[in-house]
């Protein structure tokens, strides 16, 4: 009686620390979604000004449909299954953010990415056991599709990243060269020779 009772515990704890990382991820997800649909506040992330619109657009779309699919088939009970789905999707998409970060050179955006993808995969992993504990199932043909949106996008996805030119998203100041001459301080840029006013 006292090892199931721990046991209902330790799932309503797992249970709510869930519900919490979700809704955190999910407002995280509308966030960074919300402004490639409407192509406002994009200055805030970087990269995108290289991408096609349409690519930005899909994924804005994907991201804030990941975050109502992380929230809403469970607050509903309506398809709870398609939780851990969205989940695994967005971890799916900022590890394809994190090879775009990576390309320009840009480690820690890259690492950031990693770790919203980390808290996808633990999302996706403790929602499945509840899932599953619950008998509910996702039937085969929803997985097979998809893969079939997935598997092209990836290699779109891969392609476009391939294709693109190597530019730090971020902007490079150039190198400068800072020098004493008989007490007149100078820097050198690669643009040529600038005198400081004191």
């Amino acid at each position: 009686m006292m090892n199931a009772m721990n046991a209902m515990n330790a799932m309503n704890t797992l249970n709510l620390v869930l519900w919490s990382v979700q809704g955190f991820l999910a407002l995280f997800f509308l966030a960074a979604g919300a402004p490639k649909l409407i192509g406002r506040g994009l200055e805030r992330w970087t990269g995108f000004s290289e991408l096609p619109r349409p690519m930005v657009v899909f994924i804005g779309f994907t991201e804030v449909l990941g975050a109502a699919g992380l929230v809403l088939p469970m607050a509903t009970g309506i398809l709870p299954w398609l939780t851990p789905l969205a989940a695994v999707g967005l971890g799916i998409i900022v590890l394809m953010a994190a090879g775009f970060h990576l390309r320009a050179d840009e480690r820690l955006n890259a690492i950031e990415a990693a770790l919203w993808a980390s808290i996808a995969a633990v999302i996706a992993i403790g929602r499945w056991d509840l899932v599953v504990a619950s008998h509910a199932y996702a039937p085969p043909w929803v997985l097979v599709a998809a893969l079939g949106v997935l598997v092209p996008s990836v290699i779109i996805n891969l392609i476009v990243l391939f294709k693109r030119p190597v530019n730090s998203g971020t902007r490079h100041l150039p190198d400068i060269e800072v020098a004493r001459v008989g007490g007149l301080e100078a820097r050198h840029i690669s643009e040529g020779l600038l005198p400081k006013a004191r």
